[in-house]
């Protein structure tokens, strides 16, 4: 039997049970997450991405020295974190945003350090360039920025979002959809469009849906309101703005062909404006969907371990 990649590389990664289970108190109930590595130092907190969970991480966790602390959180309304207060909309990226600051106050720390994979690096590329002098490195994966949506698209979408959100809000415990384990992954495999594996849809599921009232049948566990949280989106010209304050040690991992981003050659633009004030700037293309991380981690570990042997 072969070594895993983490011992074969010389580096003793994270066991695969080798976390404690982490609740954060927040004004509508809690915050919950994964706590990877010793809790006597800071970690690096972790951010997943839209409608993920933090177990989006648990295949990156066995590659990276187990040495170093990573808080992996669930988003509001993700995983096994409180969904947020009746009558409330989900403007991910500005609530996102003031969650990562109010969590960082909790903790009383003064400089920080930030993962994130899609909407969680969208997050941390607003808390770097909202907090330039706070934020010690951040690496973002598969994401420039928050995505920058065409103006038409979100005028034709608006009502729908809103009406949408008006019925998910009325769905009572009973009247929630719940489907058998095997039905539940196949719903997860579809909506994902081949970007993960089965395997990774099973390790997203882990904390992205719970038992039902019906014996044998699942529901997921996040919060319906989440399917229609894409109003407030950035404009460019704002995006640009919060890029050119970002100062800290940065690094980006794209994935090819990754996420189909509408206007792709923003994510360049916005690489261009970050490089011009980062203390260190690192910029890598890594061959895989935008799940790179939970499908093929082996892929971007080293990187991520080469980047912080740096600083």
């Amino acid at each position: 039997m072969s070594a895993p990649a983490s011992e074969s590389n010389g580096i003793m990664g994270h066991k695969n049970d080798g976390f404690k289970e982490e609740q954060i108190p927040v004004p509508w109930g809690h915050i919950s997450g994964k706590w990877w590595g010793p809790k006597g130092i800071q970690p690096i907190i972790a951010l997943h991405g839209r409608e993920d969970n933090a177990s989006t991480f648990d295949k990156l966790m066995p590659l990276i020295p187990d040495d170093i602390s990573i808080l992996c959180l669930d988003l509001p309304g993700h995983g096994f974190s409180s969904h947020c207060s009746e009558g409330h909309y989900y403007f991910v990226h500005w609530e996102g945003l003031m969650l990562l600051r109010r969590i960082i106050k909790y903790f009383k720390w003064n400089k920080v350090k930030l993962m994130g994979h899609s909407l969680g690096g969208a997050i941390s590329f607003l808390y770097a360039a909202a907090y330039p002098d706070e934020v010690e490195f951040l690496i973002c994966l598969d994401i420039a920025s928050p995505n920058v949506r065409n103006i038409t698209h979100i005028a034709n979408i608006t009502g729908d979002h809103i009406d949408r959100y008006l019925k998910y809000e009325c769905l009572t415990p009973e009247s929630i959809p719940c489907y058998e384990y095997d039905e539940m992954i196949n719903i997860v495999l579809e909506a994902y469009k081949g970007d993960i594996t089965r395997e990774s849809a099973e390790i997203l599921m882990r904390r992205g849906m719970q038992p039902a009232s019906k014996p044998g049948f699942y529901h997921f566990s996040r919060d319906p309101r989440l399917k229609v949280s894409m109003l407030g989106m950035l404009s460019m010209d704002l995006v640009m703005a919060f890029a050119a304050r970002i100062k800290c040690n940065y690094l980006n991992i794209r994935a090819v062909p990754g996420y189909p981003l509408e206007q792709p050659e923003n994510y360049d633009k916005v690489m261009n404006q970050i490089k011009l004030g980062a203390k260190k700037f690192v910029y890598k293309h890594v061959e895989g969907s935008h799940h790179v991380h939970l499908n093929n981690p082996e892929r971007i570990a080293p990187i991520i371990q080469e980047f912080l042997s740096t600083l």
